[in-house]
């Protein structure tokens, strides 16, 4: 039997089982019902065969221009939306309810270059590159995992030389959202004293190259690759000028994972929105699914952990708005809300039974990109550590 979600109203969407809503501002549910609707009409009919295909829906860059999803929490005046971390953060949350491929590219443009550049750049770069990142005409990209160290970036090997008015660029960056099609990548080096720099590394420098990976089982709707730097010559221009070591793009990372906390619960109401129509309507032994113990668990269950994780990320976006969210708390989010997604699209799998594993369902489609969601901006188990960090004063990296 298929169901077919488009021909369904959009009454169960948000399942808001303790009245969240009433904790958002108008325009935070205003902002998340645009994007919602853009999602519909733009990302829904044309997810599945370009996630198929492993095609990056390039045309969508501009449309996320359009509604805003660049920066959302940027000033206006610099390209962004002058909007709060809340509206960030439902701004997530409906992208990944769509896709997280989707959501990715958006999270990279925002909180991975526009903030950097916003936060660590010099006056001219905002005005430079800001706008343009902003609006769409410029697209960018994050260059801080390497080949050989993900979850240990101090052991970069990335390296600029001193060379009078400019660095000389070497090494190599891996697993890089956008890179392919990025006017622009912010890119964390090692000075000589060993001390990281933040440099932006514009395309069509002479030995910049950006090759993209194939083969990837998951995110297949979003586009990745290497960032590869050979003598490149980066003008001291262009280097961040208000930030040094680690500091730098951990706080980048602190600010996308917040925004991941979020687009999570998205990916899960797609899931649990899915199993819950499929359940009331596929009949076996002569009663909907949905009337069985073992679902209604399944589903009860899953109603539970999102609604858990919607408050999660609400008090994270108030605390945020204070400007006392710590990097350790929105790592408890990042951990606690991909998991639950991913346990959900995993229990929302077997109630689909046969179908769940097809595109006509998003099931499997989201629990492919979540797996990726698990490890990515922090593993799952490095998040568990740091929480562990904090709360012991104990450093078990160490």
């Amino acid at each position: 039997m298929s169901i077919h979600r488009s021909d369904k109203t959009d009454k169960y969407e948000h399942h808001d089982y303790y009245g969240v809503d009433a904790l958002l501002s108008e325009d935070h549910l205003l902002a998340r019902q645009a994007v919602h609707d853009w999602v519909k009409q733009e990302v829904s009919p044309i997810i599945e065969s370009h996630a198929e295909q492993g095609k990056c829906p390039h045309h969508l860059f501009k449309g996320l221009a359009d509604i805003g999803a660049f920066g959302p929490s940027i000033p206006a005046e610099y390209g962004g939306g002058g909007m709060d971390e809340i509206a960030y953060g439902v701004i997530m949350q409906e992208l990944e309810r769509g896709d997280s491929g989707i959501r990715s590219m958006a999270s990279v443009q925002g909180s991975l270059v526009m903030y950097p550049i916003y936060k660590y750049g010099s006056e001219e770069q905002r005005k430079k590159y800001l706008p343009k990142l902003g609006s769409g005409e410029f697209i960018g990209c994050f260059g801080l995992t390497e080949p050989d160290h993900g979850s240990n970036p101090s052991g970069m090997t990335t390296n600029v030389v001193d060379d009078g008015d400019s660095y000389i660029l070497n090494g190599a960056k891996m697993w890089i959202t956008n890179s392919p099609v990025a006017d622009i990548a912010v890119v964390w080096a090692k000075r000589e004293d060993g001390r990281i720099i933040g440099l932006i590394v514009e395309k069509g420098m002479k030995g910049f190259s950006a090759p993209e990976i194939h083969g990837k089982w998951s995110l297949r709707a979003s586009i990745t690759g290497e960032l590869v730097f050979e003598d490149v010559r980066v003008p001291k221009a262009n280097v961040l000028p208000n930030v040094e070591g680690l500091k730098g793009p951990l706080g980048c990372l602190s600010k996308a994972r917040y925004g991941i906390a979020w687009g999570a619960i998205g990916a899960a109401l797609d899931c649990y929105d899915s199993a819950l129509r499929y359940s009331q309507e596929r009949v076996q032994f002569g009663k909907p699914i949905g009337q069985f113990q073992l679902t209604q668990k399944k589903l009860a269950e899953m109603i539970t952990e999102i609604t858990k994780a919607q408050l999660l990320a609400w008090r994270l976006g108030s605390l945020a708005n204070e400007g006392k969210a710590t990097s350790a708390q929105i790592s408890m989010a990042k951990r606690n809300n991909v998991h639950m997604a991913l346990e959900i699209a995993r229990e929302a799998r077997q109630i689909h039974g046969g179908m769940g594993i097809t595109n006509e369902y998003p099931i499997m489609r989201h629990m492919m990109n979540l797996e990726t969601v698990l490890t990515y901006e922090g593993t799952h188990d490095i998040h568990l550590l740091i929480t562990g960090h904090d709360v012991t004063g104990l450093n078990a990296f160490k």
